[in-house]
């Protein structure tokens, strides 16, 4: 009996794993997605991005009824779901091209932005729990973020190699195999988990006190906010998720300005795609580390680096350049993708921090979560708005602040209370 429960877990963990990847890549449908808004919707710059805003915003959104949903219904359930509404959403911006449909397209974005969520409200407390949390949960997290950076890097390849030279004839038609292969997934993993087994640990403890009166929505959220450790980590969240959007952002935007150093697209996009890979690379290492290495001690050392790698680019002045495929780049940029390093592991070690001993209030918390990752579309906005007062380079001191808050958390915040 418990022989099979432990291949039950493996199996379990394996289509987390599966689905930590699925999250990246209909997330990165939405960067070359904006490229095809311009030339087949006539968008400009601010609404080619509508989109990638949208899939954020639908965290806001959805973020506490998908922790709702997960307490009630459980993982299974909650996870078939949101493959379901991704699947749907992905066939919505499928359609947008046929109707030729800015707004569709954005419907397209909003509901798959749903289904991310959903996604991310599952995976993570279940990875955690089949970890038996602690370092082991934060280990699988980790393992499973390696998923989610191979398939982002993945996806602007692949979408790349299929819109080819940007003409105005470029359309959505032209990424429709990213979009079956989309839909495709999300339909097997619909088939795999409806026939697979999933533990569900919150159900059965529900089942096991249910003589306890029930908590209502208000009770539950009180009942998270309780703890002083899962706030301070939800804003924590907030910013990290800003950070890491953020930093190859303003990046991109620093080399390309005509009226700065105008670099080519091309060059600066390679640059920004080592950003990714580095964070591909920092979730390997913490994926085999994870289990011996504590939560805090990852996230004291990544906010120490990430504040030290941004403060010394930063003061570095832009004469200092190295070659990167015949361009000169100022050698702060690389300083900056560095930090893709320090990013790759704080999702996991926040969010195993921030539930400890959270208990019941789990599934709640992870729906919070959610709400605090739409921190990736407001934090970049402030950083945008300096970039435009005070210029690209002093537009970091935002994300060195969200840094410094990551280092009290580690070294404060994070002790449970």
């Amino acid at each position: 009996m418990e022989k099979n429960a432990k291949k039950g877990n493996v199996f379990a963990i394996g289509i987390c794993f599966f689905l930590f990847a699925m999250i990246s890549f209909v997330t990165g449908l939405q960067n070359p997605m904006g490229i095809i808004a311009k030339a087949q919707f006539g968008a400009t710059n601010l609404m080619s991005q509508l989109g990638n805003a949208a899939n954020f915003i639908a965290y806001a959104f959805l973020g506490l009824p998908a922790g709702f949903l997960l307490k009630g219904k459980g993982y299974k359930f909650t996870a078939l779901a949101a493959v379901t509404v991704g699947f749907v959403g992905v066939g919505i911006s499928y359609l947008s091209g046929i109707f030729g449909s800015f707004t569709v397209y954005l419907l397209g974005a909003f509901v798959s932005g749903f289904s991310m969520c959903m996604l991310n409200t599952v995976v993570n407390p279940l990875l955690n729990t089949l970890g038996g949390g602690g370092n082991r949960g934060n280990q699988l997290i980790q393992i499973a973020g390696s998923c989610n950076s191979l398939s982002a890097t993945i996806v602007p390849v692949l979408a790349g190699m299929l819109i080819g030279e940007v003409t105005e004839k470029t359309q959505v038609a032209d990424v429709n195999l990213a979009l079956f292969i989309a839909m495709g997934i999300f339909a097997l993993a619909f088939v795999i988990i409806l026939l697979s087994e999933i533990p569900e640990p919150e159900l059965e403890a529900a089942a096991a006190a249910k003589d306890e009166k029930k908590e209502g929505t208000i009770e539950s959220i009180k009942g998270a906010l309780s703890y002083r450790h899962f706030v301070w980590g939800a804003i924590a969240i907030f910013l990290y998720v800003g950070i890491e959007v953020g930093i190859p952002n303003i990046v991109n935007l620093y080399l390309t300005d005509v009226n700065g150093l105008n670099i080519a697209t091309g060059v600066a996009g390679t640059l920004v795609g080592a950003y990714w890979f580095l964070m591909l690379c920092g979730r390997l290492v913490a994926s085999v580390i994870g289990g011996k290495v504590s939560s805090r001690t990852m996230m004291i050392a990544v906010s120490s680096a990430g504040i030290l790698l941004l403060v010394v680019g930063m003061f570095l002045p832009e004469t200092l350049t190295v070659a990167l495929l015949g361009a000169q780049i100022p050698l702060n940029a690389f300083l900056f993708v560095a930090c893709g390093l320090c990013t790759s592991v704080m999702w996991g070690a926040i969010f195993n921090l921030a539930v400890e001993g959270l208990g019941k209030y789990t599934s709640i918390a992870s729906g919070l979560f959610m709400v605090m990752v739409c921190g990736g579309g407001i934090l970049p906005l402030l950083q945008g708005a300096v970039a435009d007062f005070a210029g690209y380079i002093q537009s970091y001191w935002v994300l060195v602040a969200a840094f410094a808050y990551s280092l009290w958390y580690a070294l404060l915040g994070s002790k449970v209370k």
